[in-house]
């Protein structure tokens, strides 16, 4: 398979439409996950030195694996033939085999676009260490991206792992030094940090999250500092692009946030495939030599 590129890249898609049906899971779960999280710990906070409550009935198992995945409207467990990706969505055109209820076109959009982005890492770099790090990062952007858009969240079960597998990676799978890799994680984090912070000062609001902080300094873990600039300017020019056609297109109140992060995974995406021409372009490293 590795002398055939064609073969690999054919078999990294197919390993990416089972990706993405996993990580419709992780995208769906992982917010409902958090909130269970939070209420838990609220109720703990809430009780203090109160008597202990009489022992209630224990809360259903609930992560990535149970319970089985099931029809939103009447709860009818799918089955694994009704869950083949991009496949099963196509037969049952779009609607639960029991109760005929529609399917949101969103799970095989994730299935397809997952196994579109595979494949293309798969074609870029071929077989090696470096493809398969870079699948892994382009599957933790597709999640962070999706949930961000969801719910406007950035959890830390994601974003905190990512950057430390960029750490990892430095030490001899990225063509980054562990040195670039610790300097972009620290001036990832510390400049969206410190414009969040001067935007509050000067407005009174909240511009981004603390999540955009740790995705950035994630990106600049895998990446290197040099790459924090052109990925920052992309992730911002296309977001206010798209901030701008949507209250004048679409008549969405200006008041109302738009993520961030999926702006910053897709400019981070761009990055893993375009960085070094990017770079050189920029003049911010030498020019290959002939």
């Amino acid at each position: 398979m590795a002398a055939d590129p064609a073969l690999f890249t054919g078999a990294v898609f197919v390993l990416g439409l089972l990706i993405g049906s996993f990580l419709n899971v992780v995208i769906h779960r992982v917010p409902v996950m958090l909130d269970r999280q939070w209420r838990r710990e609220c109720a703990e906070l809430a009780q203090g030195d109160a008597p202990a409550p009489q022992p209630a009935e224990p809360e259903p198992r609930y992560n990535l694996i149970v319970p089985r995945s099931a029809c939103p409207s009447c709860k009818a467990p799918i089955r694994a033939l009704q869950n083949i990706p991009i496949v099963s969505y196509l037969v049952l055109r779009g609607r639960c085999a029991s109760c005929k209820a529609p399917i949101g076109a969103r799970y095989p959009i994730v299935e397809l676009l997952t196994g579109v982005l595979s494949a293309a890492v798969a074609w870029k770099f071929g077989y090696g260490a470096w493809c398969a790090a870079a699948l892994v990062l382009t599957w933790f952007l597709i999640a962070l991206a999706f949930i961000d858009l969801d719910t406007q969240l950035l959890p830390d079960s994601l974003t905190l792992p990512l950057l430390w597998l960029g750490l990892v990676c430095s030490l001899g799978v990225t063509a980054i030094g562990p040195r670039d890799a610790i300097l972009g994680a620290i001036a990832g984090y510390l400049s969206l940090w410190s414009v969040y912070h001067l935007f509050r000062l000067a407005t009174g609001k909240e511009g981004m999250g603390y999540g955009d902080f740790k995705l950035f300094a994630a990106l600049g873990a895998w990446f290197g500092w040099p790459m924090l600039l052109p990925i920052v300017l992309l992730a911002a020019g296309v977001g206010a692009v798209t901030g701008i056609a949507l209250i004048l297109v679409l008549g969405r109140d200006r008041n109302v946030p738009i993520p961030f992060g999926p702006f910053l995974a897709a400019a981070g995406w761009l990055a893993l495939m375009f960085g070094p021409a990017v770079l050189e372009l920029l003049r911010l490293t030498p020019p290959a030599q002939g």
